[in-house]
């Protein structure tokens, strides 16, 4: 798999996890909408983010954290915008 970046979706998502516990990403942004299931599923399938646990209340929420490679898509993010 190449080096693929995120689109400003997934990138937006998976910054509300950086300063979380355990990179925690929510289910709902900072202003009270759903993240849009479909960019959490790229974000798991690209290996950025992985589900941490199945709510026993609301199966289909995908709740999430990032991984290792979530972590360094954002570090390099900031790199290149630093530059």
């Amino acid at each position: 798999m190449g080096k693929k970046s995120p689109s400003e979706a997934q990138l937006r998502y998976l910054k509300l996890g950086h300063s979380q516990a355990g990179g925690k990403l929510p289910l709902f942004d900072r202003n009270g909408q759903q993240i849009n299931p479909a960019t959490i599923r790229s974000c798991i399938k690209a290996g950025w983010a992985e589900p941490w646990f199945v709510n026993p209340i609301k199966k289909d929420w995908l709740v999430c954290k990032l991984t290792d490679k979530g972590f360094a898509v954002l570090e390099n993010q900031a790199v290149a915008s630093n530059k």
